[in-house]
């Protein structure tokens, strides 16, 4: 016998919708999680997107002030650069020179174990070798050691140094009273016929081409290999000159940066 199929008896809750024009029915798909739990879909908020196109370009922005601050600080150092280069072709600027001229130690003594009195005649001759360039410097203070014993200071006045031009600075150093010192250094300096002496410049120079004028800067002037006699204080001796005369000096710059000089 042939079998019987029945109709189910539950009506279809979702009965297909026929098209409009009797065409055929747009197919249904299945529900998503979201719509399976009720939860509402998420949706991305337009005000964070703003916020993240603002940051962009924000960095945008930083990005290209970069780029023209390094751009114009490259330009400045290749202008500086040219400008120099045109200076020294010009101008052929040379660094003065100093030597020690003369030098004689006339007093030399321990009125304490440990405190040095002395007196010093100290000629230096600067010379500027370049043919336009000149040199202006503030006062000049001069320092004498003899090893780790300081021995006296004393000062140049301020000078300009012109082209071409030999200057002679004289002046005497001397001792502070009572400057205390290291009594084993200061006794061995008495036992000896001639002490070496270092020689120290401090002061500070500008540069002067036709009107132009520069700041001034620090320089320091070193003098080492100078000796000189220790007196025998003899009544009528006359003080002895240095050995080594005509000692050449070595000049530096002395460059402050804030708290530091270098």
């Amino acid at each position: 016998m042939a079998e019987r199929i029945y109709p189910s008896a539950k009506p279809n809750p979702h009965p297909p919708t026929s098209a409009p024009n009797g065409g055929a029915a747009p197919p249904s798909f299945p529900a998503n999680k979201a719509q399976a739990y009720g939860r509402p879909m998420y949706r991305p908020q337009p005000g964070k997107q703003q916020q993240r196109r603002r940051r962009g370009g924000g960095r945008g922005c930083c990005c290209s002030l970069c780029l023209w601050l390094t751009l114009i600080l490259i330009a400045a150092l290749l202008l500086a650069a040219i400008a120099g280069g045109v200076f020294y072709v010009l101008y052929r600027p040379h660094r003065p020179t100093f030597t020690v001229s003369s030098l004689r130690l006339s007093q030399l003594n321990l009125t304490s174990p440990s405190a040095v009195a002395s007196r010093l005649d100290l000629s230096i001759t600067a010379r500027n070798p370049n043919r336009k360039v000149e040199f202006a410097y503030d006062p000049v203070s001069v320092s004498v050691y003899s090893g780790d014993v300081h021995l006296g200071d004393g000062t140049f006045p301020p000078f300009l140094h012109e082209a071409r031009n030999t200057t002679v600075l004289k002046t005497t150093v001397s001792s502070a009273a009572g400057e205390s010192v290291d009594a084993s250094a200061a006794s061995g300096l008495k036992k000896k016929s001639t002490i070496p002496l270092a020689i120290e410049l401090d002061t500070r120079a500008g540069v002067r081409v036709g009107k132009l004028k520069t700041k001034k800067i620090g320089i320091r002037v070193r003098c080492e290999g100078v000796s000189v006699p220790v007196p025998k204080n003899k009544k009528g001796a006359a003080a002895a000159a240095a050995t080594t005369p005509d000692v050449s000096c070595k000049v530096k710059l002395r460059i402050k940066i804030w708290k530091w000089t270098i």
